[in-house]
Parts: C-alpha cells; sequence; structure tokens
C-alpha cells in the first residue's frame, strides 16, 4: 500500500432499538476491502485490539499503523511532534469507538517463506461502558478472537479474575473442537497487553516480565473455583500461543490533557521506549500469522465467508453455544471449499475449450486420438475436484 493511504471502516455496527441490540455487517463495505483482484487469493494476517473502553486500543492500533508503514526504517515512530494519525480517538471517559473497524488498506508483506500475505489491523468496540451490554461486549470479543490470528487483549493495571472468564467461551468452544479432532489448535496468538503496569519491582515492564506474570495468574490453586480452574487449564491448549507484555503508564500529559494529539513529544520516554520494542515484536515479518481455520491457512476472500457465517450465530438474544460457533466454522469451510472447486472448474474448463478451439482449426473432429485427449483432460479436471472436496477437513 501507498504510506499514509487508507481509512478505517466500519464493518461491524450495533444497532440499539426499543433495549434490543442487534449487530449489523456491512458486507458491501467489507467486500470492497477483501476481494481486489490482486490481494483476494493472497493468504490474510488479522491483528486484532480488544478491552476494556477507554484504555487506549485504537491509540495503539495507530502506531501499530506507523510500524506497519516503514517496517525497515530504524525510527519507524517518525517525527515527534507529529499528531498521530489513523483509527479515530479521543480521549476523556466516553466511550468513542463502537461495533468493528478495519483498516480499508491491507500492508504487504513477504513472510520468511518467501509467500507473500496481505496484513490487516481491526479495532473494537470497548467492553463495559455505561451503555453495553454483556452480550453486546461478548460479542465483539468473540467475533474478532474467532476472526483475528493475534488478539491483543488489551487490559489495565493488572490481569484479574474476570479477565480470564471473558475466556471462558473459547475454551469451551476449544474443548468441542478438539474433541471433533480438527486439525491444530482452535485459536492463534492471544496477547495480554497490561497498560499502566505499577509494579516493575515484582514483574519488570516487557514480554520477560509479562510472561512471568501470566504464568503467575495461570497457575491453578487450590482455593480456585471449578469454572475458574477450567478456563486455567484449556486455555493454553485452546490458544497456539498465549504471551504477555507489561507497558507502563504514558505520562501526566497523554492521561489528563484534553488536546493531547498522540504526538511522542507529549508521551513518557519510558513508555516510548517500551512501545519500541512491543510493536516490532508483535509485527516483524517473522512474527506475522497467517490465519488459521481447522487447522488451514486462510485467504482474503475466504476470510470473508467465515466473517459472514459467524455473524449469523450472533443475531439472536442471547449468546450462542459453544456448538453453534462450531457449526458456523464447519458450513463456512464446505462454502469456501465449493468456491474452490468452482474457480477451479471454471479456470481449467476455458483452457480446456481454447485448446479444443485450436485444434478444430488444425484437425478433423473425428480424429479419435485428439478427441480422447480432450476427453481425459475434461476427467482429470473431475477427478482433481472429487479429490479436493474429499479432503476438506471435517468437525
Amino acid at each position: 500500500m501507498i504510506k499514509g493511504s487508507g481509512h478505517a471502516v466500519q464493518v461491524v455496527s450495533v444497532d440499539e432499538h426499543n433495549d434490543k441490540t442487534s449487530f449489523s455487517l456491512d458486507e458491501k463495505a467489507l467486500s470492497k476491502i477483501l476481494l481486489r483482484p490482486e490481494i483476494r487469493d493472497k493468504k490474510i494476517v488479522v491483528v486484532s485490539v480488544a478491552g476494556a473502553f477507554r484504555q487506549g486500543k485504537s491509540f495503539l492500533l495507530d502506531f501499530f499503523l506507523k510500524y506497519l508503514r516503514s517496517p525497515n526504517e530504524k525510527d519507524w515512530l517518525g517525527d515527534p511532534d507529529k499528531p498521530l494519525e489513523g483509527f479515530p480517538w479521543r480521549g476523556g471517559s466516553e466511550r468513542f469507538t463502537t461495533g468493528i473497524l478495519l483498516w480499508s488498506e491491507p500492508f504487504l508483506f513477504t513472510l520468511p517463506s518467501g509467500e507473500e500475505v496481505a496484513v490487516f489491523l481491526m479495532d473494537t468496540q470497548g467492553s463495559f461502558d455505561s451503555t453495553s451490554t454483556v452480550r453486546q461486549c461478548a460479542t465483539v470479543f468473540a467475533l474478532s478472537t474467532m476472526l483475528s490470528s493475534l488478539q491483543v487483549y488489551n487490559i489495565h493495571g493488572n490481569i484479574q479474575e474476570d479477565h480470564l472468564q471473558h475466556l471462558h467461551l473459547f475454551t469451551e468452544y476449544g474443548r468441542l473442537a478438539m474433541e471433533s479432532e480438527a486439525a491444530g489448535t482452535p485459536f492463534q496468538h492471544l496477547l495480554f497487553l497490561v497498560r499502566d503496569w505499577s509494579f516493575p519491582y515484582e514483574y519488570q515492564f516487557g514480554g520477560v516480565g509479562g510472561n512471568k506474570l501470566l504464568d503467575a495468574r495461570l497457575k491453578i490453586q487450590p482455593t480456585h473455583q471449578a469454572e475458574h480452574q477450567t478456563v486455567r487449564r484449556h486455555i493454553r491448549s485452546c490458544f497456539s500461543r498465549v504471551s504477555c507484555f507489561l507497558l507502563p503508564h504514558p505520562g501526566l500529559k497523554v492521561a489528563t490533557n484534553p488536546t493531547f494529539d498522540g504526538r511522542l513529544s507529549d508521551i513518557d520516554p519510558e513508555f516510548v521506549n517500551e512501545l519500541r520494542v512491543f510493536v516490532p515484536t508483535v509485527l516483524s515479518q517473522s512474527s506475522l500469522q497467517v490465519k488459521k481455520i481447522n487447522g488451514e491457512s486462510i485467504n482474503c476472500r475466504e476470510w470473508l465467508t467465515y466473517f459472514k457465517a459467524y455473524m449469523e450465530i450472533y443475531q439472536g438474544d442471547t449468546l450462542p453455544e459453544p456448538r453453534s460457533m462450531l457449526e458456523a466454522t464447519a458450513e463456512a469451510n464446505n462454502l469456501n471449499a465449493i468456491m474452490t472447486c468452482q474457480e477451479y472448474y471454471s479456470e481449467e474448463m476455458n483452457k480446456v475449450n481454447l485448446i479444443y478451439s485450436i485444434v478444430r482449426c488444425h484437425v478433423k473432429l473425428c480424429d479419435l486420438p485428439v478427441v480422447h485427449e480432450i476427453s481425459v483432460g475434461t476427467l482429470e479436471i473431475r477427478k482433481t475436484i472429487f479429490l479436493r472436496l474429499r479432503s476438506v477437513r471435517h468437525f
């Protein structure tokens, strides 16, 4: 993408009418982003940030944008006196982001394997503000976790029991998925990002201290209730990787100045130093993870199918059962397999028709060897499609 291009697009909106909440997917906007010819068949990497409201999620994502625009530059943070741009944000105590936003332009990166992938950033509505219901908060968190290859769980101060309990739905889903012998772990990288960490004398800032804190919080204690033990027991088996990073407070100017616009010169140097470490840790080419579902890497077009399938199950008045989540994944998986085979069939038959047209101009139609070769070619196409459909993983 061109440096500086792109904008945040609202792809999931929250509609509130007569005390009832519903979610709507802007399929047209999402399709416009994902189905462009240059990226539709590229593998997709989705980095999401979720967590409580007014804790700096959009603010953090704009630093992600800075890095993705200049990944090979040592000073990727740029001019210290330039205001922060990208995902919309503001200071204050009231909710700002609602629903789910996706950056309109992908960042194309070549992985160490040599494959070029499309990287997208996702912003989510903050949870637990004064107007959001528990279901609304859980739905946004669930959707973003199921759709991302990296979910940054942005929390304030410390890892607490309620933070872990939000993961209960996913651990139950993961248990069902593993019982069905689906390939790999159901989810990928979950990163607890603890903001305003105030105890560096116990656990130092950064990833080393963060992972030590995480190990301590996930350790099962005799005093834990059964459901608390269950979450701790299954969380590491449901996510392919679980990690933690501790960030210091960004400074009083960030917290109390109503005109703060994100410029580095107003941010505490200690925070900036840790930011220089954290962002490349999760976004460098060697760290990026292609989105996988049921153990298979998916492309932009396939991701759109899963997005639509997951939206369907979150339209009720209550949260879906984990079994429904599993069935939606299976249905989207089958739809993607059918679409892939249809495209393959069309492409290969077009080649056969072209060859047939050329041959017809030069040989007699009754030339049996030529007719035989064309028949064999179409048979091979059908066999390939049959084998592809048979190889589709089932849940």
